[in-house]
């Protein structure tokens, strides 16, 4: 008799509310704080980018937030998405381990990215946003949030990250299918992306570029745009909570519960997204699993940047938080192919990594790709490279259960397939992939920049 692979919800299932870590976080928040002042922010200061709705939920301490009807109603064209048992990928391996992965590719834009997208979308309509403004590095954001804004009839323009803008065309494609208007990051739309051009025409960009000029673009716009952000912030990984809600009551179906939890971090969506829900169960319950963050070597923010209050963006536009950073000058080496480039990480992630609840880990591009390749050869599903990281230390956990005769659970986040990421696999299938890993020095001479909090 063969062993279960798939364990599905119906839709009964979709959680009716997102799980809100403020309430149970084991360290005190950080102000956030404006970038002019330096001073913490006001609610007049952070409605020029989002409706009160989002900033009342980025402050909120109130553990369980309800998902509003609607938002549910398009969850359901895809929520809940199934958790997979890789029982084909243990026998590869030889490993007495269990592996389990949540698949977020089941999306209609074959990511984790809508589980917010739709959420601010929604909550912008209702404040009668008529048209909404981003960012998006590898591009599955700003798909997303395209999707999202063309489902509640609001506008939509996105800064894409030049390298990905020419690397990822197809992206680009599917955001103007939805009606959105793509500009590749930086760009002559803006004051700070002009200026930028003028010194570096062939500038690849970086995600804090294109957030500088999303904001510049909203707050310019006296009211008439407003933000969305994929990634970082509260209310982006709050929304994120329907993955590991639901992995909590399918890990339950599968008779078993994770010794180990992992996923990729870039920003932090996807990996707050399925980690918090079992966070939870260990600070509030007494479990004693194991968290791991996986980053990629050459955009280390977790491994070797530093924690302390840094502007969101490159332009110093955006509000200063603190959290694991590279430095907001931080632009990513053009040979990394993986995602997750972002200078920073959010900071409730980064404040439960300080504080010892989650493990962080820096992968290599070429063990990242070996390890997609891996997988897809034995589950069949070929995975975005950023969720490859996670892969990556899931295959490295599995193996040393092997090592140590010993079985343990593990579960990771797929948070998206890699259909769009073609580019990136035939530069390692020809061998035209390096590893890099990010020098100490670069990170160093990036903190002289850092703003002077608290004198």
């Amino acid at each position: 008799m063969s062993e279960r692979t798939r364990f599905n919800l119906d839709e009964t299932k979709l959680p009716k509310a997102w799980y809100n870590i403020n309430a149970d976080m084991p360290v005190a928040p950080q102000p956030v704080l404006h970038p002019g002042t330096l001073q913490p922010v006001t609610p007049d200061f952070l409605s020029a980018l989002f409706p009160m709705s989002i900033i009342m939920q980025e402050v909120s301490t109130e553990r369980w937030i309800e998902i509003p009807e609607p938002v549910r109603d398009i969850y359901r064209l895809w929520r809940p998405t199934p958790m997979c048992r890789a029982v084909r990928l243990e026998k590869a391996l030889d490993t007495p381990a269990h592996i389990y992965y949540k698949y977020e590719g089941a999306s209609p834009v074959g990511s984790h990215k809508p589980n917010t997208a739709v959420a601010q979308a929604f909550f912008n309509k209702e404040a009668g946003t008529k048209a909404m403004t981003t960012e998006t590095g590898a591009g599955q954001w700003g798909t997303a949030l395209a999707m999202a804004c063309n489902f509640f009839g609001i506008g939509l323009e996105v800064y894409m990250v030049n390298v990905s803008y020419h690397q990822k065309p197809y992206r680009r494609v599917v955001m103007e299918n939805y009606g959105a208007t793509v500009y590749a990051s930086p760009s002559k739309q803006t004051h700070y992306g002009s200026r930028l051009l003028k010194v570096d025409p062939a500038s690849p960009g970086s995600l804090g570029i294109a957030i500088s000029e999303a904001v510049e673009s909203a707050a310019t716009s006296n009211g008439g745009k407003k933000y969305g952000i994929g990634s970082v912030l509260g209310h982006v990984l709050l929304h994120q909570t329907v993955i590991g809600l639901e992995s909590l009551d399918q890990m339950e179906m599968a008779g078993e519960y994770p010794d180990i939890v992992i996923a990729c971090a870039g920003g932090g969506s996807n990996f707050a997204g399925f980690a918090y829900p079992f966070i939870h169960r260990n600070l509030r319950d007494g479990k004693r699993t194991r968290v791991i963050a996986v980053e990629p070597a050459s955009c280390p923010s977790l491994t070797k940047g530093k924690y302390t209050f840094d502007f969101g963006d490159t332009a110093a536009m955006a509000p200063v938080v603190k959290m694991y950073t590279l430095g907001h000058t931080f632009i990513p080496p053009g040979i990394h192919a993986g995602g997750l480039r972002y200078h920073g990480m959010a900071p409730s992630v980064s404040a439960l990594v300080d504080h010892g609840d989650v493990e962080a880990r820096a992968v290599k591009q070429i063990e990242t790709f070996q390890a997609a390749v891996a997988f897809s050869r034995a589950e069949g599903v070929i995975p975005a490279p950023e969720s490859a990281h996670a892969i990556r230390a899931a295959i490295d956990e599995a193996l040393q259960c092997k090592a140590e005769g010993k079985k343990k659970v593990i579960a990771f986040n797929l948070s998206g397939h890699g259909h769009f990421d073609m580019t990136a696999y035939d530069a390692f299938h020809r061998g035209e992939l390096v590893d890099y890993e990010y020098p100490q020095q670069m990170v160093e001479e990036a903190m002289q920049h850092l703003p002077k909090v608290g004198g």
